[in-house]
């Protein structure tokens, strides 16, 4: 089932539309529907990252080829910026607008945060939300969920089940007020925000693995009553508790590591080659030991370009 959540007439004469789909158990009225358990399935917040599209396409293969096990309602937003990927754009072309950054919105402002506001009236009340998100185009991320301490005790938990690598932790002081997840989780609703793969691209396990996990996360909320696979335990980190490599030189990074996997204190991770010379500018090595979790995917890199991240502790 189609609907409009919300449709908006721009200054530039266009209209922009975020709809959702509803999947439900079948045969039900609409106020036996509202005393379900419900979920919430957001992505397209920015245009550029399109992992979250193939998490849709095998989470909703799978609510389809099992309908009997679906006990609640799971609406799903395909395109929340549907304007950005189009043009494949972070933000909402045109307006230099990063639509992650304008919400809990407000009906008395700009139409973006008209649309920001409707979003979040859609949302609220909802059992758990999950806000899929990929990686630029130059980093390559780990399934990993996203949280803050001030959410800590109701989305943990949840994130525990998700079927993830990795679950980090963010010091409140980082916290950005703005994004969709922080309003949610201060409106009650316990909402999760997953990173994966590379911006610009698709990853097929990427998508299967989140599907899982949010299939996982839907049992435990009540509107799955299907088997379920088993999930894997993430680890789970900190701000203080992750190490940065950057680079210090400029020409191409090759990797010399498998992504995703544990490293130890001094591995060489990469190195940034200056390949008209045939030179190697920097070997550039694990600062700790633990998880390599952030990789650059994009060869050409500058000094200052994060190349990884570990989750090991402070850097040596």
């Amino acid at each position: 089932m189609l609907r409009d959540v919300s449709v908006r007439e721009l200054p530039t004469g266009e209209r922009m539309r975020i709809v959702k789909h509803r999947y439900m158990p079948v045969g039900l009225s609409e106020t036996e529907v509202s005393c379900l358990p419900r979920a919430c399935i957001i992505t397209g917040m920015h245009g550029d990252e399109l992992e979250g599209q193939y998490v849709l396409y095998e989470l909703i293969r799978r609510l389809r080829s099992q309908p009997q096990h679906l006990a609640g309602v799971v609406d799903v937003y395909p395109a929340v910026n549907p304007m950005g990927m189009g043009a494949i754009e972070r933000g909402i072309p045109q307006f230099d607008l990063d639509m992650d950054r304008i919400f809990p919105g407000s009906h008395d402002a700009s139409p973006f945060e008209a649309m920001a506001a409707d979003l979040v009236e859609d949302v609220r009340g909802a059992q758990v939300a999950f806000d899929l998100h990929a990686s630029s185009i130059y980093l390559r991320e780990l399934p990993q969920i996203r949280i803050n301490e001030e959410s800590v005790g109701c989305t943990l938990p949840l994130a525990r089940l998700a079927n993830v690598d990795y679950v980090w932790v963010h010091e409140s002081a980082v916290v950005l007020k703005g994004t969709f997840a922080y309003s949610m989780n201060k409106l009650g609703v316990p909402t999760l925000v997953t990173k994966a793969g590379v911006g610009m691209r698709i990853t097929p396990e990427v998508g299967e693995q989140l599907a899982i996990g949010i299939l996982s996360v839907l049992a435990q909320a009540g509107v799955w009553t299907g088997p379920l696979p088993l999930v894997r335990a993430p680890q789970v980190g900190t701000d203080g508790e992750v190490s940065y490599l950057h680079a210090d030189a400029a020409g191409m990074f090759v990797p010399c590591v498998t992504f995703g996997r544990e490293v130890k204190e001094g591995q060489v991770i990469g190195r940034i080659l200056d390949c008209g010379s045939a030179t190697v500018l920097q070997e550039l090595c694990a600062p700790v030991g633990g998880l390599l979790f952030t990789l650059r995917a994009y060869p050409l890199v500058y000094p200052g370009n994060l190349i990884a991240r570990v989750l090991g502790g402070a850097p040596c």
